[in-house]
């Protein structure tokens, strides 16, 4: 296992982390436990969770897991999504994220963690009050990083201006959606992580199973996040991503390799990527993702790789200069 540093933090993580996503959903107690000890196995010491999956139960099914090695492991979750019915049981407001950071150190049982992740940009709250919110969690000692997931480019930026302004802890670790159909993180984000040197941690590395083969040649098996789920249909809809994942499915076939450890090595190989998260429903699902770290990703066979689909628009028009 390769051992990378997160930003500037100083903290060193397994080049793959894992999504506990599944945990008391799609994965019972049980089945959550051997995964989790199969990625021990592995050298994984990075476990990503979150308070909304699944209510709460993943991060208490994780913090059962978590028991007897917490000194060995670096573990996030993050805070935005609604978790119960009131008005304010969502957001990024001090009163929410005081509020829940205190349920999800009950639900790990653990007194601190490391990578605390807002969820997603809250139009209603300004950003000083979140980064105030959790600059005097990190000097409580309750997290020890702020994390971001799911902004934009510009909104982390600015946030990064008035951490600075206002010497508060400011965002260490990026959480973007990234894979081999969704490369909207090239443009900006990525880049930005670059230059202010924070931590990247992209998920959805299988394109929500798009990029595992099982839909190739136009295939709907009975399972899957692209058939169950709503939400996942809607974001992996376009026939251009089924056709990218078609090319690349016979692609891996050729280079000898399972669809999806091909494309987290492609991930887990762009040189902002700290580490990808992967997840599964159970250790067979799991076996091809941890195999990407048996791969040898050049930067010439990435390459190669990313033209089997299509790159987003640079950031500017005025290219023709360049």
């Amino acid at each position: 296992m390769d051992y990378r540093t997160i930003g500037k933090t100083g903290i060193k993580v397994s080049s793959l982390c894992f999504g506990t996503m599944s945990f008391g959903g799609n994965a019972d107690a049980e089945t959550s436990r051997a995964m989790f000890n199969r990625c021990r196995e592995a050298g994984i010491n990075f476990f990503d969770c979150a308070n909304v999956y699944n209510k709460g139960e993943s991060e208490e099914i994780l913090g059962w897991c978590i028991a007897d090695s917490r000194d060995d492991l670096v573990l996030t979750t993050k805070v935005n999504g609604k978790m119960g019915p009131g008005v304010n049981d969502r957001g990024l407001s001090r009163r929410h994220i005081m509020r829940e950071v205190e349920n999800s150190l009950k639900r790990l049982n653990t007194d601190r963690i490391e990578f605390y992740f807002v969820h997603a940009f809250d139009p209603d709250t300004p950003i000083e009050e979140t980064l105030r919110a959790m600059d005097d969690l990190q000097r409580q000692g309750k997290i020890l990083y702020p994390g971001v997931s799911n902004w934009a480019a510009w909104q982390i930026a600015t946030s990064l201006g008035i951490s600075y302004r206002e010497s508060l802890a400011r965002f260490e670790c990026i959480q973007p959606m990234y894979n081999l159909v969704k490369r909207q993180a090239e443009v900006e984000i990525l880049p930005l992580a670059v230059a202010e040197q924070m931590g990247v941690i992209t998920y959805s590395p299988l394109g929500g199973g798009l990029l595992t083969g099982k839909y190739a040649g136009g295939q709907k098996p009975a399972q899957g996040r692209l058939v169950e789920q709503k939400n996942y249909e809607k974001r992996y809809g376009d026939k251009t991503y089924f056709e990218t994942a078609d090319r690349f499915t016979q692609y891996a076939e050729e280079q000898g390799h399972h669809p999806a450890s091909l494309a987290v090595a492609w991930a887990m190989a762009h040189p902002a990527v700290t580490a990808p998260i992967i997840g599964a429903r159970n250790l067979e699902q799991l076996e091809p993702s941890l195999a990407a770290l048996d791969i040898d990703m050049t930067p010439e066979w990435r390459n190669e790789i990313s033209g089997l689909s299509t790159a987003p628009p640079p950031a500017t028009d005025r290219t023709e200069e360049v």
